[in-house]
C-alpha cells in the first residue's frame, strides 16, 4: 500500500460496483510496473523520457511550466510523471492503493516529485477539498471504468479554476465496441452507448503482456458514446476547444489486425480509414 506521508492521502472506499475492479487493479499494478509496455525502467534511466500518450499530445498540451494539474485515474503514474517532466506541478489520483504504491516508487526513483492521492474519482472534489487546478488530465483507458460519464464531467469541471483546461486522450468508443477476438473482420459486438449494466469480463491476464496470471479475473466496464461524453462536458458549462479523432492508438488494441508505425502508434494494417481508435478532447471552464 502507499506510504502514509504528506505525498499520499487516503480517501473513501469505492462504491460496491468497483470492488471487483479494485481487486483486479490492485493485483495487476505490480505486474504493470514490471511490464515493458509501461516503460518504468526507461523513466528511471532517462530523465527526459515521456509516456507514449503524453508524447503524442504534447503539441496540444502546450507549455506546462508552473501549471497546477491533477491526473484522474492515474494508475501507476507514468502519464502523471510525464506531465510533471514537462513542467507541471502534478497530483495523481487513483482508487487503487497498490497502483499508487507503484506510482510513488516511480516518482521517488525517477523524479520529479508527484503527490499521489487515493480516491474514487467521483469523490475527488471531496478528497481534494478547496484545491483547484489549471489542468485536469485523463488518459487512455480511464473513462471505461466509470458507469456515469456525466458525474465524471461534473467532477472535472469542479476541479478546475475558471479558465482551466480539461484534456483527454481516450480510446474511441467505437474501438471499445469491437470484439477483438474475431479473426479477420471488424465486428461490433459490445455497446457503443453508456448502459446501466456493465460489460463483465473474465480474464486472468492483462491488456498488455505481463509475466504472470491473476486470481482477480473479473472486471466490469462501461462504454460512453462520443456525443455522450461531449454533451456531458458541455452540460457542465465548459466550452469545447478541440475534438480530434485519430486512426491510431499507443498499443496493439486489435491483435493481429494492426501494425506499429515509426511514431510508436499502432494502426489498422488494412483500411485504417474504417475505424477511429482514439480521440483527443480539450475543453475549458468558463466561470
Amino acid at each position: 500500500m502507499p506510504k502514509e506521508d504528506d505525498s499520499t492521502r487516503s480517501a473513501v472506499i469505492p462504491q460496491d460496483y468497483y470492488l471487483e475492479n479494485l481487486q483486479a487493479w490492485d493485483e495487476r499494478a505490480p505486474a504493470h510496473a514490471r511490464a515493458e509496455g509501461y516503460g518504468v525502467t526507461r523513466f528511471i534511466d532517462d530523465p527526459e523520457y515521456l509516456s507514449d500518450v503524453v508524447t503524442f499530445d504534447a503539441p496540444l498540451l502546450g507549455d506546462l511550466t508552473g501549471v497546477r494539474g491533477v491526473h484522474l485515474q492515474c494508475h501507476i503514474g507514468t502519464d502523471t510523471l510525464s506531465l510533471a517532466r514537462l513542467g507541471a506541478e502534478m497530483v495523481g489520483l487513483d482508487f487503487s492503493g497498490e497502483s499508487l504504491a507503484q506510482a510513488s516508487a516511480l516518482s521517488e526513483q525517477a523524479g520529479p516529485d508527484v503527490e499521489f492521492i487515493q480516491s474514487d474519482v467521483y469523490a475527488a472534489t471531496d478528497v481534494l477539498g478547496t484545491e483547484r487546478f489549471d489542468l485536469v488530465f485523463t488518459g487512455i483507458g480511464a473513462l471505461c471504468w466509470l458507469p456515469d460519464v456525466r458525474r465524471w464531467a461534473q467532477v472535472a469541471h469542479d476541479l478546475l479554476v475558471p479558465g482551466g483546461t480539461l484534456h483527454i486522450r481516450e480510446g474511441h468508443p467505437m474501438l471499445w465496441a469491437i470484439d477483438e477476438s474475431m479473426d479477420g473482420a471488424l465486428v461490433v459486438d459490445y455497446p457503443y452507448f453508456e448502459t446501466p449494466k456493465p460489460v463483465t469480463d473474465e480474464h486472468d491476464g492483462s491488456y498488455l503482456p505481463v509475466d504472470t496470471t491473476f486470481a482477480a479475473a473479473r472486471s466490469h466496464s462501461w462504454n460512453h458514446g462520443l456525443a455522450e461524453t461531449v454533451m456531458a462536458i458541455l452540460n457542465t458549462g465548459m466550452e469545447l476547444d478541440i475534438l480530434l479523432e485519430h486512426d491510431s492508438c499507443p498499443w496493439e488494441a486489435l491483435p493481429g489486425k494492426m501494425v506499429a508505425g515509426p511514431d510508436g502508434e499502432w494502426r489498422l494494417t488494412e483500411g485504417r480509414e474504417r475505424l477511429p481508435l482514439t480521440y483527443t478532447l480539450r475543453a475549458h471552464r468558463v466561470d
